[in-house]
């Protein structure tokens, strides 16, 4: 294990053992109307009754369970066991099994071929190659298998500046994204596409910090978002439509927090 994932294990590890399993929003990462990235590729990915699913990057387990209770066989990947364990409470907790496997995205120990999607959040940041990311998801999907991931991008000023002041919720080896990595992802994979979430609707995390007093350091503000309804986000959602429209300009989408990619592996 290279310096850099025992640091990332490390970290992960102590963010699991300190959450609580019944406060872990398991439906509201995909149906709060914050969840803008999983909602759009739950509509690309389809049903999900009996399709195998390689979650990377599983974090607590909010989308492998959900994925789990959608009807999908899911196997959640992590590199912090501690993350892993969790995941898998997490979907006894909600009446639902999955398979946990710990271990680095790069190197992951998963059958080649197997899986009909991979679905990887808020990982490839965090990878020391992500070349070999590609090349290991590659190698998991069957022939014609399709991959996701959300990332966030690197360009946005105001962004940058809360990466500097949420430095004890953030990992200090963490590279956000550029749209480079889509033309890693296309060495790959066919049909690679990408689409931008969060610019004018960023004025949620303004919120926070201005309106709330939240610090960055004193919630995770990519988790709380999932604790709003509709009724607390009626002043929001107008923000949310006009990122529909934000997001399709070529300049102006490197503001956007984060970017959902996609594509396919070739038959």
């Amino acid at each position: 294990m290279s310096d850099v994932h025992r640091k990332e294990a490390v970290f992960h590890d102590q963010w699991a053992g300190s959450a609580s399993l019944q406060q872990i929003r398991v439906p509201e990462a995909f149906e709060s109307p914050a969840a803008m990235e999983n909602q759009f590729i739950l509509r690309q990915m389809g049903s999900l009754r009996g399709v195998k699913v390689l979650d990377i990057g599983s974090g607590l387990g909010e989308s492998a369970v959900y994925f789990a209770l959608q009807g999908a066989q899911v196997t959640a990947a992590d590199l912090s066991p501690a993350m892993v364990q969790c995941a898998c409470e997490m979907a006894r907790l909600h009446g639902t099994q999955i398979q946990g496997v710990v271990g680095a995205a790069e190197s992951l120990d998963v059958a080649d071929h197997q899986f009909d999607l991979v679905y990887i959040a808020n990982t490839l940041h965090h990878a020391a190659d992500r070349r070999a990311v590609f090349a290991r998801i590659f190698r998991a999907l069957r022939p014609g298998g399709r991959f996701f991931s959300i990332d966030p991008l690197a360009y946005n000023p105001l962004i940058n500046v809360y990466r500097r002041m949420a430095t004890k919720v953030r990992t200090e080896d963490e590279r956000p994204l550029t749209f480079a990595d889509v033309t890693t992802a296309r060495e790959f994979f066919a049909d690679v596409r990408h689409r931008e979430f969060w610019i004018a609707s960023l004025a949620l995390f303004m919120k926070y910090f201005l309106l709330d007093r939240v610090h960055p350091n004193d919630d995770r503000y990519w988790k709380r978002i999932y604790t709003e309804s509709r009724r607390s986000l009626w002043w929001w959602l107008p923000l949310r439509q006009a990122d529909r429209v934000l997001t399709r300009l070529p300049i102006v989408r490197r503001l956007a927090w984060n970017m959902v990619m996609w594509g396919s592996k070739p038959l």
